[in-house]
Formats: C-alpha cells, sequence, structure tokens
C-alpha cells in the first residue's frame, strides 16, 4: 500500500479500495489477516477512525471477518467473489464505453486484439 491519497474520494473509501486491490492481485489471500488498524493508521498518519472505517466496509461487503481479539482478516472466498463482482462491473460498465471508443475512433478490431494479447503476452512473461 502506497501512503498517497487523493481529494477525489474519503480516504477511508480509498484505504477500502486498496485492500481490494490487494486482494485481487494476491497480495492478500483467503484466510490472511488485514494488517492491523494501529500500524495502518501510524504507518500513513490516518486517524485510527478512519482505518476503522475502511476496514468496516470491507466487513460489511463480506469480504473480511472480524475476529474478536486478533484482528481482521480476508474471509474465505472473497478473492473469488471479489473478481466475479470486478468482471461483471468491466463488461457492463467499462466495456461499453470501449466498444463506443473503438466504433468512434474506426479502430481495427484484429489488430487491437494482436495489440492486447502482445502486451498480456508481456504482462505474463515479466511475473
Amino acid at each position: 500500500m502506497d501512503g498517497e491519497w487523493n481529494d477525489a474520494q474519503p480516504i477511508y473509501r480509498q484505504l477500502r479500495d486498496r485492500v481490494v486491490t490487494m486482494i485481487l492481485e494476491g497480495v492478500l489471500t483467503d484466510g490472511d489477516a488485514l494488517p492491523s488498524v494501529r500500524n495502518v493508521a501510524a504507518e500513513y498518519r490516518l486517524n485510527p477512525l478512519t482505518v476503522l472505517k475502511g476496514y468496516q466496509e470491507l466487513v460489511d461487503e463480506g469480504l473480511v471477518e472480524k475476529r474478536r481479539g486478533r484482528g481482521m482478516y480476508v474471509r474465505e472466498g472473497a478473492g473469488a467473489a471479489l473478481m466475479k463482482d470486478e468482471r461483471q462491473a468491466f463488461v457492463t460498465e467499462q466495456w461499453p464505453e470501449v466498444v463506443a471508443t473503438i466504433a468512434r475512433l474506426e479502430l481495427d478490431i484484429d489488430e487491437l486484439l494482436a495489440l492486447a494479447r502482445e502486451q498480456l503476452d508481456e504482462k505474463e512473461n515479466s511475473r
């Protein structure tokens, strides 16, 4: 997690989004403990209540569970559920905009697919 925050969203929401990204990228997996509220607050110079509010959103969404006296943990299946939701959101929200841009710019689908394949291969090889 980086310590840069923007003014476009409340910090607790940005924190929530960063944890979601960590889960999607496999940095945090099912059963992993989240960094403690106290540590995150100290490391990023945040109010502990702000960190707690971000974590509470994850609890409310069913992605994280509280374990009394032990902290917060990524729930079993959270990564798979997030991936499913993110894929659905991409297809229904972002993809129509991409298609509209392709049509507006009269881009060649075959060239775009080849470029996408090349970039995906490069990303896969860099891991």
